[in-house]
């Protein structure tokens, strides 16, 4: 595994490194490693975590926090960020962590650190990479009711119309995927194309990032037999208790589905709608699912121009 040995030459030309990849492809672990080796050399980094679930406190089992993996030989502990941030049952969405992560990547230069970005959700990295002009985008009741009788169709091609006119393409393909999805995006195009004078402006204060990003590439059946195993063990380790102490702690049963996979089938077998033997077979299918959507994501990130450094595991 290419190390910070490697790495020596090319992060002296940038400001931030990213380490990326599908679930069970060993991110953490290589990201602490590549900063156990800039500490043995006098450089101090501290990590920054892209995981949409690991924002929330108490779902710690099913996200895979592992947060043991941050401390070093000797005691040392990795600086980590954007982790347990936010109570289990809110709503955490991508303009929040674009905003969190400007705030922790600006703090850690201005301590003279240097930052590495580790995680699976490549929304959030891909966000904070391009710098996209993010706001939090009111509802727009009259706009809603003047697209109430639309349908689907007529709500793409509207949608599509707009990212042409902001010479963009219709890359999240899940805002077409339901009728409220689509006027949301609708919505929020509406909102950018309205407001581009204030965006720029926003645009203008963003740091000016210079990435070295690292995609870690598990064979398929070996990534397979990994989240396998990890699945078995996480059960063995307390899951199931730690969603059911969610509940009883008051997270309601459709804010825990709402987060998705460990979430989702642990939820439907504690409220008695799914047998545990069901609840198994098709978390281990869903995981398996978001792993290729993952890779999907990342190959999509490099044809829309980023630039990732495969490392094969």
């Amino acid at each position: 595994m290419k190390s910070f040995s490697y790495l020596t030459g090319v992060l002296s030309g940038c400001n931030l490194l990213v380490v990326l990849g599908p679930t069970a492809c060993g991110k953490t672990r290589y990201a602490v490693s590549v900063a156990a080796e800039m500490k043995e050399r006098g450089v101090t980094a501290e990590i920054i975590s892209a995981d949409s679930r690991q924002v929330y406190r108490g779902m710690d089992i099913g996200t895979g926090k592992d947060m043991e993996e941050y401390t070093l030989p000797g005691g040392y502990q990795v600086p980590c960020h954007l982790v347990d941030i936010c109570e289990a049952g809110s709503k955490y969405n991508v303009y929040e962590y674009q905003r969190d992560f400007v705030r922790v990547f600006n703090e850690i230069r201005l301590r003279g650190n240097f930052p590495i970005l580790c995680g699976g959700t490549g929304l959030y990295i891909e966000a904070v990479l391009k710098g996209y002009p993010l706001v939090s985008v009111p509802e727009n009741p009259a706009l809603r009711a003047s697209l109430e009788q639309k349908s689907l169709p007529e709500l793409t091609a509207i949608l599509e119309d707009f990212k042409h006119r902001h010479d963009d393409e219709l890359h999240n393909h899940t805002d077409t995927d339901t009728v409220k999805r689509a006027v949301r995006a609708i919505e929020i195009e509406a909102y950018y194309e309205e407001h581009a004078g204030e965006l720029e402006l926003a645009v203008k204060d963003y740091p000016v990032i210079i990435p070295y990003i690292i995609g870690l590439d598990v064979d398929r059946e070996i990534r397979r037999q990994r989240i396998t195993v990890r699945l078995h063990q996480r059960l063995e380790h307390g899951m199931v208790e730690e969603v059911q102490r969610l509940l009883n702690n008051g997270v309601a049963p459709e804010d825990l589905t709402y987060y998705g996979l460990e979430y989702k089938y642990l939820t439907l077998y504690l409220t008695g709608r799914l047998q545990y033997e069901e609840m198994v077979s098709g978390l281990e299918t869903a995981i398996h699912q978001f792993a290729k959507r993952q890779m999907t994501w990342f190959r999509g990130m490099e044809k829309r121009g980023t630039e990732i450094h495969w490392i094969k595991l």
